[in-house]
């Protein structure tokens, strides 16, 4: 084929330095004259690139180049069977000009800019569209999705359309006209493909509330990637886990999705590996970070990236991720909230976004606050905690820390005490690693009999644990050290280090027995395996993997195929306890079927949280201290010596904190039969109004809970794991909706949270620091659910048709007059051993809730905190100070309010009012009866109901019949009790009658219990 045209290009290098095109129509088509500076690109990538929009070479000539020093030259192209309008062709020279230069990946998405007449930064908008589309399993591939989108560019060139009315801050279109235009063709489309295709698309810019598509760089330039803010309850296809907003970043080299369950909310960035996928793995993990973050003031986010381009390193792909969520992230500048330059924003204002490091990103936190030092971003360096100007987790050791706190108390309320005792472990990593090599140096009572990475397998079956304990220590101190640099002369006969490359390993008749095994010889996977089904005191999982599910599931559901080889079954793990320092170890259902056949464990996001708590409380402590280097009342040298200061004081802090949220799934077990009835109704609360899906969180159905009653059986730990968290999240959420955070009466939680060092120096910033209502609001729903467990609020809810709110000014109320911190930590460190020691905690849980809830039935609801302390603090301090052995018995402590009532309304010592009440319901046995009926595990929710109820009237009868024995009492002697059974001996005896007959029968029913209150009622009269 001749080429035939009519032009000369005027072809310069040093004007452009890129490819210049020009197209023509010829008398036999289509022809391109392209001005190539430099070196030429190979002739088969160039014709490519012109197919790419559609163009089929069918000829080709090189021009010689006309600049003076020869440095370029001149093609000449011939297309067959193209034909494109001048506008269109100019598109595609500006397209093709800008792929040449590396402004932009040329690709199948080119074809849209023939087809449906879009410019190359609106088609890349669109493949933006089509990548984040995928990641949301809308199931087509993206040859399909671009095939559908060029057969029907009157929709292309619409959702363009609509994108920039909706998004523009210019705001040049009309948004309502342009959907409306959309949606007309949406209705047209004449498949079920074509209908999924454009309706996704359609609410994908819908749910874009913010871009920064129309931003400039300095140079005035388009930015090379693009970010979209998106609210994710408004795209079309969504899955079980639905994010509170996300953000998706795009470019040629890197893609990134960074989601959040709430406004506040925070988590690690990690470099994934699931390019395919990686929206459904952060969604994953973001619910997992979302109930370990339920004790802390953000909620849970997650976000990773991939790298497209295999010349982009992960550093590079990082940076480039990070800029595009702070580009639509607004700041804080002089104490106000700033938009972005150049963004509309659709969602108000949204400031806080704090990230943190992952898998692959360990060392990336300077790169990130370095980039947000650039943005002038207000958090500084609290951007990305960690970091060199933060706090380094590993010399703290506070994520094993952590962890090793449910291992003790699992080992404690076993009655084994591992302070004093040798114990036997397997564990998952090695001791170059944090939490493995932390948690393995906690204690020297440690017997390592294996342990595996995914390098080496390591085997000591008979360790001494003092020699042991020295030698992982050195390991320990080693840059980089793996199990190969274990000495040999440290391990006990039989023992060894193994590669997991080799092709088989013969075990020593020492790892049989240690194992529980009678095989000689296993591969690595299968000798994984018998270390994970080990005979031993803990499992330590201090790694990176899912290594044991559920029996009924597969090993697709434990989404992680790179140890599918090597996983087992939770029903064939025979460790006592198991302590997640790692993440994900193992399945949530794995954990139940562990818990249900008498295996101790809680759940990785309660025993690992410790570390997300301390970056919470770096990042919070960093906000008040440089709000006062911003305000020149603190200097930069002196912020670096107070954060460092108060590190060992945050440990404690977050130690304290982890241990009493252990305590609190210790104190729910232990009552987990009777409570099942209160733990359901939260489930279906926390589905209603919390917005989780039980079936994702891993709680029991409802057919499995009506199984549960029926055989007399509660939630497992693990399960209680996930309704402490989330009930705590619910609770934050609620009490920051309401007036509570600004009530006086917790103000001073504010200031408790920071350590002393840093109040002292920057208490006016504490008092303004920006999330303050949220510090308060989370303080108060941990400490409440800790002390009267999950489910006890919305109990009191449905009870007395009070709000969270309500319920928390009573506490407030009722943890001043008790002084609850003295009682709580007075029943922590009493006597008795693991087992024992919750008894007494029980009894202050009891107190707290029953004293909570006279104060809403006596108020309607309606508590003035400040007034109530006023009235009764005096009066029930002094029950509450009396010697021991001259105070009521502490199960009468939950009454003292209304003995201090009684005391005020007759005028008598309260003192007086709890002994009268003591020794009357000894005389009555009516203890006995309340007793009985608390111990009975209800059948229905109506029969629960009725119990509480029966268990008020009871009360209320006591106490009435307290106050007609003390109005009768005309001496003020301490014989009123026995006066009064004197004086009413008839009376009596017929209520003695049904209480000896209700005894006699052994089991208490909720119809004896009525029998007992109309005997009491009659009596009373």
């Amino acid at each position: 084929m001749t080429i035939q045209t009519d032009s000369t290009v005027d072809y310069s290098p040093t004007a452009s330095g890129h490819p210049q095109v020009t197209f023509e129509h010829t008398a036999t088509g289509m022809a391109a004259v392209v001005g190539w500076p430099g070196t030429e690109p190979l002739l088969v990538d160039v014709c490519a690139m012109f197919e790419s929009f559609g163009l089929r070479t069918a000829a080709h000539r090189q021009v010689s180049a006309d600049d003076a020093e020869g440095t370029g030259s001149v093609h000449e192209f011939a297309f067959a069977g193209s034909s494109f309008s001048t506008p269109v062709l100019d598109h595609i020279a500006a397209a093709f000009e800008a792929g040449s230069a590396g402004r932009w990946r040329i690709d199948q998405y080119a074809r849209l800019v023939a087809t449906a007449g879009i410019d190359w930064r609106e088609a890349v908008l669109v493949r933006a569209m089509c990548r984040f589309l995928r990641q949301t399993q809308l199931g087509f591939s993206e040859t399909y999705l671009v095939d559908s989108l060029a057969s029907n560019p009157d929709f292309v060139r619409a959702l363009v359309t609509l994108f920039r009315a909706q998004l523009d801050p210019a705001r040049t279109g009309d948004p309502q006209r342009a959907n409306a235009a959309l949606t007309d063709l949406v209705d047209s489309a004449t498949t079920l493909d074509e209908d999924r295709i454009r309706r996704a698309l359609q609410a994908f810019v819908l749910a874009v509330v913010r871009t920064n598509w129309f931003q400039r760089d300095a140079q005035g330039q388009p930015k090379p990637y693009l970010s979209f803010k998106i609210d994710s309850g408004r795209l079309a296809t969504r899955g079980r886990v639905v994010p509170f907003r996300e953000i998706f970043v795009h470019s040629d080299e890197v893609e990134g999705i960074h989601v959040r369950s709430g406004a506040v909310a925070r988590g690690g960035l990690r470099w994934s590996n699931r390019s395919e996928d990686f929206r459904t793995e952060v969604l994953g993990l973001m619910k997992t970070q979302s109930v370990k973050n339920a004790p802390i003031v953000p909620m849970g986010a997650k976000g990773a990236f991939v790298v497209r381009s295999a010349d982009t390193p992960a550093r590079a792909g990082y940076a480039t991720f990070i800029r595009g969520l702070l580009d639509i992230t607004d700041n804080i500048v002089d104490g106000a909230v700033v938009h972005p330059a150049d963004t509309l924003c659709l969602d108000g204002e949204d400031a806080y976004l704090v990230v943190a490091a992952d898998k692959g990103t360990a060392t990336f936190s300077d790169l990130a606050n370095g980039i947000a030092a650039e943005y002038n971003f207000w958090l500084g360096d609290a951007f990305a905690s960690g970091g060199s100007a933060g706090y380094d987790h590993k010399a703290m050791g506070i994520t094993a820390r952590g962890a090793w706190l449910s291992v003790e108390r699992h080992f404690q309320e076993a009655g084994h005490d591992i302070d004093t005792a040798e114990f036997s472990v397997v564990g998952i990593g090695d001791m170059s690693g944090d939490v493995f090599g932390n948690g393995m140096l906690l204690s020297r009572n440690i017997r390592l009999v294996g342990a595996f990475d995914h390098r080496h397998i390591f085997l000591d079956p008979d360790p001494d644990a003092a020699v042991s304990y020295r030698e992982r220590e050195r390991l320990f101190g080693l840059p980089t050290s793996s199990w190969t640099d274990y000495d040999r002369e440290k391990i006990s006969t039989g023992g060894g280090v193994w590669s997991r490359s080799a092709k088989s390993i013969t075990l020593s008749p020492q790892v049989q027995g240690c194992l529980g095994i009678e095989s000689s010889s296993l591969d690595p996977d299968e000798l994984i395996q018998a270390l994970l089904r080990a005979p031993v005191d803990l499992l330590w999982n201090g790694g990176i993997g899912t290594y044991v599910r559920a029996a009924s599931e597969t090993d697709v559901d434990a989404q992680d195929p790179a140890n599918d080889r090597v996983r087992v079954s939770a029903g064939e793990l025979r460790c006592a306890v198991i302590g997640e320092g790692g993440n994900l170890g193992l399945t949530q259902q794995a954990r139940i079927d562990y818990a249900g056949d008498g295996g101790r464990i809680n759940a990785d996001f309660i025993d690992n949280a410790a570390g997300v708590a301390t970056s919470d409380f770096e990042v919070n402590i960093k906000i008040a201290l440089d709000a006062a280097v911003r305000a020149g009342s603190l200097s930069p040298e002196r912020r670096a010596s107070l954060l460092a200061q108060v590190a060992d004081d945050v440990a404690s802090r977050v130690l304290d904190d982890s241990a009493s949220q252990i305590l609190a799934i210790s104190l729910a077990s232990a009552q987990a039969r009777h409570l099942l009835d209160r733990h359901v109704r939260l489930i279906g609360n926390l589905e209603k109004v919390g917005g989780i899906n039980p079936r994702t969180e891993g709680l029991p159905s409802p057919a499995e809970l009506k199984r549960r009653a029926t055989s007399g059986h509660g939630l497992t730990r693990p399960e209680i794991a996930i309704l402490l968290a989330q009930s705590k999240n619910l609770v934050s959420q609620e009490l920051l909706a309401s007036t509570v955070p600004d009530d006086e009466v917790f103000a001073a939680r504010l200031t408790e949270y920071f350590p002393d060092a840093i109040t002292e120096n920057v208490a006016a910033q504490i008092a303004a620091h920006p999330l303050r209502r949220e510090i308060i609001a989370t303080s108060i729903a941990d400490e409440l659910i800790n002390r009267v467990g999950p489910g006890a609020i919305f109990w009191l809810q449905e009870r007395f048709g009070i709000t969270t709110s309500e319920v928390a000014s009573a506490y407030a109320a009722v943890s001043a007059i008790y002084e609850l911190d003295a009682l709580w930590e007075r029943a922590l460190e009493g006597p008795g051993t693991g087992i024992e020691r919750p008894e007494s905690l029980l009894d202050t849980s009891w107190l707290i809730e029953h004293a909570v809830s006279w104060l809403l039935r006596r108020r309607r609801g309606i508590v003035v905190p400040e007034r109530e302390i006023d009235r009764f603090a005096d009066s029930v301090r002094k029950l509450v100070e009396l010697p021991r052995g001259e105070r009521p018995l502490d199960a009468d402590l939950p009454g003292a309010l209304q003995f201090a009532d009684t005391a005020d309304s007759l005028g008598i010592s309260v003192e007086r009012v709890a002994e009268v009440h003591h020794e009357l319901g000894q005389r009555l046995g009516i203890g006995w009866v309340v007793d009985a009926l608390s111990d009975r595990t209800g059948s229905t929710h109506w029969d629960v109901l009725a119990a509480a109820a029966v268990h008020d009237d009871l009360s209320d009868l006591h106490h009435a019949l307290t106050v007609r024995v003390l109005s009768d009492d005309g001496t003020g002697t301490g014989n009123a009790v026995a006066a009064w059974c004197e004086a009413h001996s008839h009376d009596l005896h017929r209520f003695e009658l049904v209480v000896d007959a209700v005894r006699g029968d052994g089991e208490v029913d909720l119809a004896k219990t009525c029998a007992v209150t109309a005997a009491l009622r009659a009596l009373d009269n």
